[in-house]
């Protein structure tokens, strides 16, 4: 080798050594980045001077008769149109989804106005061309009929017993096979034959059965089939499952999820289905009570579907009794989307309003509590909210309309709370109300930053409810993470600002599959089967927080992807504080918790944690826990600080239990 190419090589050593060292120290630099997570520290203060009762009422639910959430869903009706009534008044009238057994040579369907329920005429005429007498013109084996497949399939369980029910009348001896079958008619389920002689049912006859399932199919159909010839007429036909809550008519699963956020209260029965597109569809609670079969139901011109109303104005009183919630009752003012009553032209639907609350609160010998005690309840409901109407404050005619029910609700009901459709939030009412009404659908990362949105509101006038709030579809597609995360940071604001704040609920909380007309939603359901959205999930992180104690909290650093609060509650006679945080940022943040004003002692109990590994991520049906919390033993050393990690996109709670609650009181 001679001088210069050794003069090269080590030349080229060194610039390799620079930078295989350069590397090495730029490695070190980023592992040391990497490694120093931010720190968010979390200021609490037990104090007594600035500890406050959290309401008793703060998280709720609502309920709206919107995407088959009731009709089809809750409501463990069977059968869709079971009065004949979805079509129309007009004769003849479109059935569906009653779809008829045969051909035009051996059955002939129509509808009629020949029904023995004055509110609701229409009923069902088939005429029964083929019979098995040995005639030119027999009958298939099977016979000829009428089916209904409820709402997207009936859910018929093996071993499970259903309550059908039904009125028939003909001109001729009946024997009719009713059943339940698979989804195509081919397997039987279910099934009992209904003989009778003409001068049985000559006249309308009501008749019931008990059908026990052999077999499950969760699109199953009810079918009315018959070998014999004549004309046979039928109306309101029901079936029920006999395991409903109680035997109140509520589907047990969907039920127990309402259960499981322990609601304080539950709004009901909307939203823009209390309206109507038009007066003439808006829900009227008076068409809704008594006997089912006298109900005539209505179209909901808002969401596009008939209901039976067999959800009505008492099984919503009902179902707040069985949940143990305080009820919420939302009713017309006279305003729909499109049309409105003049004020000097509303007391009629203030007097209905008047004899809704008289419904349920009044005396068993009132005039509407003697109807309400005639259905199986003498006592009255604890009714103490109400809500006139619902998103119309921009309407003409709402302030003038709002101050007639206003007068003469607390003229009768003096202890009733009224609720405003109108935002106080960030300036005073016009008009009294003892709460207003907080309506908010946005991004998430808007609804993050409105955790913020009370901090400011006069203290003095109305309380908040926030009675509808989400991100809407935009950010959360069908109900996924990143949504739950900007809800989730908002109701901790909400949760300190609670001295304002009163109320609050999601919306909406249901949506069968088959009809989803607004999206997303708490809960998604078919005719079998379930799942919560992560935005049911973030619910429960606060099932602890009505009626416990807000600690004053406030973080401190770089916390701008942090939203955190502190509570403390009693639970099987032992103290708690919880804390609750959201990280909305990319990266892993460390909660260092400080607490002053309290000499105890901390031991960890538990914590959940809500995260998944794309903020995009959904449950769904073939993964209904995907993103579900995650509830793990809580450990921490006796002396140990309050030091907890909070996973990129997540929402966390951590329980400590406490030795005692011995107070530091600070001088006044």
């Amino acid at each position: 080798m001679d001088m210069e190419t050794s003069w090269r090589f080590l030349k080229s050593v060194c610039i390799l050594s620079f930078l295989i060292d350069a590397c090495s120290v730029y490695q070190s630099l980023c592992l040391v980045d990497a490694q120093e997570d931010t720190i968010v520290t979390l200021q609490v203060d037990a104090s007594n001077m600035t500890r406050r009762p959290i309401p008793e009422t703060l998280f709720g639910i609502f309920f709206e008769e919107i995407n088959h959430a009731g009709a089809g869903g809750l409501w463990a009706e069977l059968v869709s149109n079971r009065g004949f009534e979805a079509g129309g008044q007009t004769i003849p009238s479109n059935i569906w989804p009653w779809s008829i057994i045969g051909d035009e040579s051996s059955i002939y369907v129509v509808t009629d106005r020949s029904s023995c329920f004055e509110r609701n005429k229409i009923a069902l005429k088939m005429e029964v061309l083929c019979d098995n007498n040995g005639t030119s013109n027999s009958c298939p084996s099977g016979g000829v009929g009428v089916y209904n497949p409820g709402y997207w399939g009936m859910n018929i369980e093996v071993g499970k017993k259903y309550k059908v029910v039904f009125y028939v009348r003909s001109t001729g001896d009946i024997d009719v096979s009713v059943s339940f079958t698979s989804s195509n008619g081919s397997l039987i389920l279910a099934s009992e034959n209904i003989i009778a002689l003409a001068s049985d049912v000559s006249n309308w006859t009501k008749k019931e059965m008990l059908l026990e399932a052999n077999g499950t199919d969760n699109g199953a159909r009810l079918q009315f089939t018959t070998t014999k010839k004549g004309s046979i007429w039928f109306d309101q036909v029901s079936a029920m499952p006999m395991d409903t809550y109680k035997g109140h008519g509520f589907r047990n699963d969907l039920f127990q999820m309402m259960v499981d956020l322990k609601p304080r209260f539950i709004r009901f029965p909307g939203g823009c289905f209390v309206e109507g597109e038009w007066l003439g569809n808006a829900f009227r609670w008076k068409e809704t009570v008594g006997a089912w079969e006298e109900r005539p139901g209505h179209y909901g011109d808002v969401w596009k579907y008939w209901t039976d109303d067999g959800l009505g104005h008492f099984e919503f009183f009902q179902l707040a009794e069985d949940i143990g919630a305080a009820p919420i009752w939302v009713f017309n003012n006279g305003i729909s989307h499109n049309d409105q009553v003049e004020t000097e032209n509303v007391k009629p639907f203030v007097q209905e309003a008047i004899d809704g609350i008289e419904f349920a609160r009044g005396d068993p010998n009132s005039t509407w509590g003697s109807v309400r005690a005639a259905m199986g309840h003498p006592e009255p409901f604890e009714l103490k909210y109400v809500a006139v109407g619902n998103e119309d404050c921009n309407k003409t005619y709402y302030r003038g309309n709002y101050l007639e029910f206003y007068d003469a609700i607390k003229k009768a009901y003096p202890d009733i709370k009224i609720i405003s459709n109108c935002d106080a939030s960030f300036k005073p009412l016009d008009h009294p109300a003892d709460y207003f009404d907080y309506h908010v659908y946005t991004l998430a990362k808007d609804l993050f930053s409105r955790s913020h949105d009370f901090d400011n509101t006069p203290r003095n006038g109305p309380k908040a409810f926030v009675s509808e709030y989400a991100v809407n579809k935009t950010d959360a597609n069908n109900g996924n993470l990143l949504a739950a995360l900007g809800e989730a940071a908002f109701l901790l604001g909400l949760e300190k600002n609670s001295d304002i704040v009163e109320m609050v609920s999601y919306a909406p909380l249901f949506v069968n599959t088959n009809d989803r007309r607004w999206i997303p939603d708490a809960i998604v359901f078919n005719s079998s089967h379930l799942y919560g959205t992560p935005s049911y999930w973030v619910q429960q992180f606060f099932t602890e927080s009505s009626g416990a104690t807000l600690l004053d909290s406030k973080l401190k650093g770089n916390s701008s992807s942090v939203e955190a609060s502190a509570i403390s509650f009693q639970a099987n006679g032992k103290d708690y504080v919880q804390i609750k945080a959201v990280n909305f940022g990319e990266e892993s943040v460390n909660l260092k918790v400080t607490v002053t004003g309290l000499i105890a002692k901390f031991y960890g109990s538990k914590k959940k944690v809500l995260t998944s590994g794309n903020v995009m991520d959904e449950n769904s049906f073939s993964t209904p826990e995907m993103i579900v919390p995650q509830e793990s033993l809580l450990e921490m050393a006796e002396e140990e600080d309050l030091m907890f990690v909070l996973p990129p996109h997540s929402f966390s709670s951590f329980d400590l239990l406490t030795e005692s609650e011995n107070i530091i009181k600070m001088p006044i």
